[in-house]
């Protein structure tokens, strides 16, 4: 059954590569109404060729951070912001579990959780939030224009949505796995089981460095 998996998960890559493009539905993106008046997420098409890109933020502790720090190393990003009541802490606890899994190949892979509410997410704030994870996954923030410019390499959503008690945040909530040459390699979905989020971890480091 493994082996059967492993081909056609080769398959579907292949076929992602040779169309240059894929269909990524995107959680907490906005909605449409389906035949039945029922609120439905919307799909995006996407250049995957085109996902990534320059970038400069900082991270937990302070340390400026750039594609720099990621080239050539197998790498996974993810948008959220420390107030989210429930996606990103299951997100980054799920990625917690994960990365001992990988035993010592963990250390090549880069995590890192790109806030995009910078106007509250401040590098003390983070460091806070991160304590309850995984130290190897980095947090990121930045100005309002550092953050957008982010998350407009990945082709990602985020946007204020008002509430009673002042704003909470709309956002991509897949997380990017990007390999070793800077590209898009898939994506890891909290509907995923654990042993299939494993599997694209461990497929994702064994790539050869670029």
């Amino acid at each position: 059954m493994r082996t059967v998996r492993r081909v056609l998960w080769v398959l579907v890559v292949l076929a992602l590569a040779g169309f240059g493009w894929l269909l990524l539905t995107r959680t907490g993106q906005g909605t449409r109404e389906d035949a039945a008046g029922r609120p439905v997420p919307r799909e995006v098409a996407i250049d995957i060729s085109e996902l990534g890109g320059s970038f400069a933020l900082t991270d937990q502790e302070g340390r400026r951070v750039s594609e720099k720090d990621v080239e050539g190393r197998p790498h996974a990003v993810f948008f959220g912001f420390t107030s989210c009541p429930d996606v990103c802490p299951t997100t980054l606890f799920a990625l917690s579990q994960l990365l001992p899994q990988l035993g010592t190949d963990a250390d090549r892979l880069k995590v890192q959780f790109v806030s995009v509410d910078p106007e509250r997410d401040s590098v003390e704030q983070l460091k806070t939030y991160m304590s309850s994870f995984d130290p190897r996954i980095l947090a990121l923030t930045g100005s309002r224009e550092e953050i957008d410019t982010m998350v407009a390499n990945y082709k990602a959503y985020a946007r204020k949505v008002p509430t009673e008690s002042g704003y909470t945040m709309d956002h991509t909530a897949v997380v990017y796995l990007m390999g070793p040459d800077g590209r898009f390699a898939g994506t890891l979905d909290l509907h995923e089981t654990a042993e299939v989020q494993l599997g694209k971890l461990r497929r994702l480091v064994a790539r050869p460095p670029a």
